[in-house]
C-alpha cells in the first residue's frame, strides 16, 4: 500500500526520497466448498492490517493498496452483496477515482469470480494475476515472478483457506516480495454460518494482524497456528454450552488427531469426556495434559467438568503432585 501523496511529489517518489512510500503484495480467495471468503497481505507499511484486507461471509473478500483508500473496501463489497460482478464492482467503484491510475484493488466474490485493477501508475513492479477462486497482486515488488509463485503456492497448497492464504504469503516472499522489504502482515477469513458453530457469535473465522515485525509473515504463521488450534475449542464449546458434552468431545478428538501433544486441547477433551461418561478418555487425556503442562493439575483440581471422576483413585492419583 502506498501512502497518498501528492502529485508535485512524483519526481521525488522516482528518486527514492519519500520514506512513506511502501510496498504491498495480497491475496483474495474464496473456498466455495466450505463457503470461506478470505484476505491475506504483507507490506512495508505498519499496521497493514487496519487498512488493506476486508472481508463478508457470503459476500467476497477486497484488498485495497497501492495508493490506497480503505473505503473501498466495504464499498465493493456492499457491490458484491447486490450481486454484482467483480470486474464491474471494480469499475464502479473507480469510475470517478481522479487517482484510479495509482490504485491496486483485489476482489474475489463467495461464488470464486475474481478481478483485479493495477493502475497504470503504480510504481514497478506491479501487477497481479487471477486464478479460479483467487486474485493476487502487488506494487513495488521485485519483480512478476513473485505474484506469479503466490499463485501457484495457493493453487497446489492444501489445508484450509487461511492455511493456503499464508502459504501462497510466504511463495511470494520467497520470490523476493516487497523491494523494500517487510514490515506486517494481516489475515482475514471469514465463513457463512460460523456463528452457528463457534462460541463467538460471528462469521469471522480469523482475524491476525502482525503490525511491526522483522518477519511478519513468519510470525504470522505463527499466530495462525495458534488460532486453529483455540478455533478447535470454539466449536467445541458451541456444543458445550448446549449440554451436547459427546458432540465436544468429538470436535476435541478430531483437533487432538490434528494438533497432537496440544496441553489445551487435551485437558479439554478431558473436561468433555468426564461429562459424557467417558472416564477412562478423560483420565487418559488428563493425564497426557498434565505430562505436557503441569499447571493443569491446579485447574483440574477446581474444575467442575471433572466431578464425575473426582472420587476415582485414577483421579486422586493425577492431583498429587511429585
Amino acid at each position: 500500500m502506498n501512502l497518498p501523496a501528492p502529485a508535485a511529489s512524483r519526481e521525488l517518489e522516482a528518486r527514492g526520497k519519500l520514506r512513506n512510500i511502501v510496498a504491498t503484495f495480497s491475496i483474495v480467495a474464496a473456498d466455495t466448498k466450505t463457503q470461506q471468503v478470505g484476505v491475506a497481505v504483507q507490506s512495508k507499511y505498519f499496521a497493514v492490517g487496519a487498512v488493506v484486507p476486508w472481508a463478508r461471509a457470503g459476500v467476497g473478500a477486497v484488498a485495497t493498496q497501492a495508493l490506497g483508500l480503505a473505503r473501498y473496501g466495504p464499498e465493493i463489497l456492499d457491490l458484491l452483496a447486490r450481486a454484482t460482478r467483480p470486474a464491474a464492482a471494480l469499475e464502479a467503484a473507480l469510475a470517478d477515482d481522479p487517482l484510479a491510475a495509482r490504485r491496486q484493488i483485489g476482489v474475489v466474490s463467495a461464488a470464486g469470480e475474481a478481478a483485479h485493477h493495477s493502475g497504470s501508475e503504480c510504481l514497478h513492479w506491479a501487477g497481479g494475476r487471477t486464478g479460479p477462486g483467487f486474485a493476487a497482486q502487488g506494487n513495488i515488488l521485485t519483480g512478476p515472478e513473485v505474484v506469479d509463485e503466490m499463485a501457484r503456492a495457493f493453487t497446489d497448497s492444501s489445508g484450509t483457506l487461511a492455511e493456503r492464504l499464508v502459504s501462497a504469503l510466504e511463495a511470494g516472499q520467497a520470490a523476493g516480495g516487497d523491494s523494500r522489504g517487510q514490515q506486517s502482515a494481516a489475515l482475514l477469513v471469514e465463513q457463512v454460518g460460523y456463528r452457528d458453530m463457534g462460541s463467538e457469535g460471528v462469521d469471522k473465522i480469523i482475524d491476525l494482524r502482525v503490525d511491526d515485525h522483522t518477519e511478519p509473515i513468519v510470525e504470522l504463521r505463527r499466530l495462525l497456528d495458534l488460532r486453529l488450534r483455540q478455533e478447535v475449542s470454539s466449536r467445541a464449546m458451541h456444543h458445550y454450552s448446549r449440554s451436547d458434552f459427546r458432540a465436544a468431545a468429538a470436535v476435541m478428538a478430531d483437533g487432538n488427531t490434528r494438533f497432537p501433544a496440544s496441553a489445551d486441547i487435551l485437558y479439554n477433551l478431558a473436561c468433555f469426556e468426564s461429562l459424557s461418561g467417558d472416564s477412562a478418555g478423560a483420565l487418559r487425556h488428563l493425564e497426557e495434559s498434565i505430562g505436557l503442562d503441569a499447571s493443569f493439575r491446579a485447574l483440574a483440581e477446581k474444575d467442575s467438568d471433572f466431578d464425575p471422576v473426582r472420587a476415582s483413585p485414577e483421579f486422586l492419583h493425577l492431583l498429587q503432585r511429585a
